[in-house]
């Protein structure tokens, strides 16, 4: 008889603990998502969740932030500390970047987009149709966002842009339980690393194979370009940026800026600084070292030679101003007030690079139209 109760014992005690381990979630057991540029943030699968961890939210943030994405609530794991749980997928968002909307449309969720702030500087056709026709509201702008109509709209879920932890907005969205989930794709120091942010927006809306295969072909696209420059006979020198309250802004060496130049095979005038944002410099330190530089590109928003020279008349003692062989962004604009560089470049370095490549070397991309970069109108 004794031997039969200790049977049974040991036949329960083994089904129980069967049924815990199926109930039990090892954070060990995730699987990580391939991401192999980006810096600022992490994927991990699990059976049932995704967490996503966010280190770099903006520049010097001293916390990372953990998001569950869950199907069910049940799926939560229990004792499980994060920063907001999001049902997935979501029906409808708020997001707050213009870099936010090319990865919502290039994976087929803008129509889940239902409030923006400052809706005028999105330029998408797309996007700003469903603007025109009142399926996205206004919510004012980033650094005072109207709450009231924010939360009245009762999103799934908010995708913040900030520069630090001090919009009290995002507060009071959180307090009154609409999640709040941060975005660093501005932060990240490669054309490549700021790209890969679309598979951060994946998980929302069960779509990661697609941002997998969106990610594989502009990755493609951008080392092949790079590959056909290395083949260029010569770098041409360059200079970049433009006065600002006299100061000439222009790319550090460790920039996302300086990485494009230097892989179209240029031969950027500041790539040995250390500095992965602006430098600000005078306008005598960058003519001494520039006056011959061979190409200017990105003068900030002058569209024209008569604006550069109207400016400040000492741009024209540039060699490259002489020769007009300087290249503005500004020209490719969309239909609201902001540029498609700023919304669509950092999603699609490839184009970029291209660009860049065809003004430096004509040669290696000799039937191809730039898109982001084009030349100043000439005096007439």
């Amino acid at each position: 008889m004794m031997k039969f109760y200790l049977c049974t014992f040991i036949t329960l005690f083994l089904l129980f603990s069967c049924k815990r381990e199926k109930t039990t979630h090892n954070k060990s057991e995730g699987r990580e998502v391939d991401i192999t540029y980006a810096q600022g943030y992490s994927i991990k699968k699990f059976d049932r969740y995704t967490q996503i961890e966010v280190n770099s939210p903006w520049p010097e943030s001293n916390k990372t932030y953990t998001y569950i994405l869950y199907e069910k609530e049940e799926d939560i794991p229990e004792g499980m500390s994060s920063d907001a749980n999001i049902q997935v997928p979501v029906d409808n968002l708020v997001v707050t970047s213009t870099t936010h909307i090319p990865a919502l449309e290039a994976l087929g969720a803008e129509t889940r987009l239902i409030g923006f702030p400052d809706t005028r500087y999105i330029s998408s056709q797309k996007t700003r149709k469903l603007i025109d026709d009142g399926q996205i509201r206004d919510l004012g702008s980033n650094e005072k966002l109207n709450t009231e109509i924010l939360i009245d709209l009762d999103p799934d879920v908010v995708i913040g842009f900030a520069i630090n932890n001090g919009n009290k907005a995002y507060d009071i969205v959180q307090q009154s339980g609409i999640p709040v989930v941060f975005n660093g794709d501005w932060t990240e120091k490669t054309p490549l690393g700021k790209a890969e942010w679309i598979k951060f927006f994946a998980p929302f809306f069960g779509k990661e194979a697609e941002a997998e295969r969106i990610f594989k072909h502009i990755e493609t696209e951008y080392l092949t370009a790079k590959e056909l420059a290395k083949n260029a006979k010569k770098k041409p020198t360059v200079l970049s940026g433009s006065i600002f309250q006299d100061s000439w802004i222009l790319p550090g060496g460790k920039s996302w800026a300086a990485q494009f130049i230097e892989d179209a095979g240029g031969n950027y005038l500041w790539k040995d600084t250390e500095n992965t944002g602006s430098l600000f410099l005078s306008l005598e330190s960058v003519l001494d070292r520039a006056s011959d530089a061979d190409f200017w590109i990105a003068p900030s928003a002058f569209t024209s030679f008569e604006e550069l020279q109207k400016a400040n008349p000492h741009y024209t003692q540039f060699n490259a101003f002489g020769k007009q062989r300087v290249f503005t962004y500004a020209k490719t604009r969309g239909v609201g007030e902001g540029m498609l560089y700023f919304e669509l470049g950092p999603n699609r370095p490839d184009i970029i690079l291209k660009d860049l490549i065809s003004i430096f070397h004509p040669e290696i991309l000799p039937d191809y139209e730039a898109f982001f970069y084009k030349p100043l109108d000439k005096t007439q």
